[in-house]
């Protein structure tokens, strides 16, 4: 059993940064991924940024070069620093972690979420 927990949401004007942190325990195996997946209200998961625990990273396109994905293998942490925060990132924020080599969406362990409002 794994339990995931992320942190770090907030109302943030456009251009700002967020930095959201989430933290897995349990009996996590290994390699693993972790990831923030974002989801606005009607819409469908989306994939923001995801790590192996290889170092292996992947960004959603629309974030790419903006936002960067770190994680701390020891604590099973994973950051994900925002910078640029444009209006669309607007959303619930969900942490995973899927014991394998990639995150999905319909896979592996989710937190309950942190809201990410962006203003103009």
């Amino acid at each position: 059993q794994v339990q995931v927990v992320e942190s770090g949401g907030g109302l943030v004007q456009a251009g700002g940064s967020l930095r959201l942190s989430c933290s897995a325990s349990g009996s996590i195996l290994s390699p693993n991924a972790m990831g923030w997946y974002r989801q606005a209200p009607g819409k469908q998961r989306e994939l923001v940024a995801s790590i192996s625990s290889g170092g292996k990273k992947r960004y959603g396109e629309a974030v790419e070069g903006r936002f960067t994905i770190s994680r701390d293998n020891d604590k099973n942490t994973v950051y994900l620093q925002m910078t640029s925060l444009k209006l669309e990132g607007t959303g619930v924020y969900y942490c995973t972690l899927n014991e394998g080599m990639a995150v999905a969406r319909n896979r592996g362990y989710w937190g309950q979420g942190t809201q990410v409002t962006v203003s103009s």
